[in-house]
């Protein structure tokens, strides 16, 4: 089903055959991301992003967005902390197109000055838009606080200061150090040979001194309270990944949750909860997130907790176990129905882990976790000691709340 080719340039060239599909999705995916770049210039990564869509020495922004879109395709791309991404999505036959304008915006854009310009604007303006909502702040302060000092607290997006600093010739210079072959993955072997030679770039690994629950308070007149209470987890590379996997789907992934059915369903505190997992190269994280009233936000907060603590202490049921391990693999199954998710596994599976786990594989190891693996991972991380709690909300002090999680 998957194939790879590692080319004498270091260049990754992956694919994943779907004959039964009418559309072909292609992605260009260069290992760095924001935790990549230097504190000054901060944000570079996205910027670029931005920049690939603004012109190249053969088409204009809008003869880009009209070589796909007028085949009744779909181009996008996005940044994260390790990785950018540059995706099309088309029918099939149309795979020549997709590719001509991936790999034009990929090796010749110009980086207009005045297109610079503009879209450091556009850029502040999404900043801005964050920042005014209060379920994404909450996010970017729990980063923050969580990794503080460091580029995995960092607004991938860059701030306002930061994007000032970041000039063409920054630009121009980090793409050339980092969009390299050793970084780049690829479905397009007959380009290969214009691709820039190089490794893949280092990132500052992330470190944490924190002896006890951190607390970050953004005060803020709004109808809700958003939280994000996290703890940090392991890396993508430890294998206690896959009872975090399986105990997030538990404790708070969909509506048949722990935190879903005793917060909202039985004491009717929030609208939303959930809680999610971040693997990254050499850390990770679990977050509970939820929008409430602040009169709520003790009582649930002492609820999520009670619940967390629950998975140190006891052992989860066959049947409950079970069921996570069927959600998790049939989520995998449904999203990968679709040419553009067997795209992002590709990607994601080689970049993080440098080889192409077959679906099958991940889904047996979600299936054979253990209880007794659920608690022994929980115990070692469910500690006031790596808990983190984010919230805007119109609470003035943070008083009380450290005993709380400290508990």
């Amino acid at each position: 089903m998957y194939q790879v080719t590692r080319l004498d340039n270091g260049l990754t060239v992956a694919t994943a055959e779907m004959p039964h599909m009418a559309s072909v999705s292609v992605g260009i995916w260069v290992g760095v991301g924001g935790r990549y770049e230097p504190a000054p210039i901060s944000g570079t990564s996205h910027f670029i992003e931005h920049l690939l869509f603004k012109g190249t020495k053969r088409r204009s922004a809008r003869e880009i967005s009209q070589a796909v879109e007028g085949i009744g395709g779909y181009l996008n791309a996005f940044t994260s902390e390790e990785h950018t991404c540059f995706y099309a999505r088309a029918r099939h036959d149309d795979l020549p197109i997709l590719l001509d304008v991936l790999i034009d915006m990929f090796l010749n854009s110009t980086f207009d000055p005045v297109e610079i310009g503009k879209e450091r604007d556009v850029i502040k303006e999404e900043l801005a838009s964050y920042l005014d909502q209060p379920h994404q702040l909450v996010q970017e302060m729990h980063n923050a606080a969580m990794w503080p000092g460091q580029p995995l607290g960092r607004f991938i997006t860059g701030t306002p200061k930061t994007l000032d600093a970041i000039s063409r010739d920054t630009m121009v210079n980090y793409q050339k150090k980092n969009y390299v072959t050793g970084s780049t993955v690829i479905a397009a072997q007959r380009y290969a040979r214009h691709f820039i030679r190089g490794g893949r770039p280092d990132y500052v690994p992330a470190t944490s001194a924190q002896t006890k629950p951190v607390i970050s308070l953004q005060t803020k007149k709004t109808e809700q309270t958003q939280m994000a209470l996290g703890i940090r987890a392991c890396s993508r590379h430890d294998q206690k990944r896959f009872a975090l996997r399986v105990l997030n789907a538990i404790l708070g992934e969909n509506m048949s949750s722990r935190l879903f059915q005793t917060v909202r369903e039985d004491h009717g505190l929030a609208y939303s909860i959930y809680s999610s997992n971040s693997f990254f190269d050499d850390t990770g994280d679990l977050v509970v997130s939820a929008g409430l009233d602040l009169d709520n936000l003790h009582k649930a907060l002492r609820i999520i907790l009670r619940e967390m603590k629950w998975f140190t202490e006891k052992l989860v049921s066959k049947p409950e176990l079970r069921r996570a391990a069927d959600y998790l693999c049939g989520q995998i199954d449904l999203s990968l129905e679709n040419s553009e998710n067997q795209m992002m596994w590709v990607g994601e599976q080689w970049l993080g882990y440098g080889k192409i786990s077959p679906p099958d594989k991940v889904k047996k190891r979600l299936r054979e976790v253990k209880s007794s693996e659920i608690r022994a991972a929980a115990r070692e991380l469910i500690r006031p000691d790596r808990m983190t709690l984010a919230l805007v909300s119109p609470l003035k002090s943070t008083a009380g709340l450290d005993r709380l999680l400290a508990a």
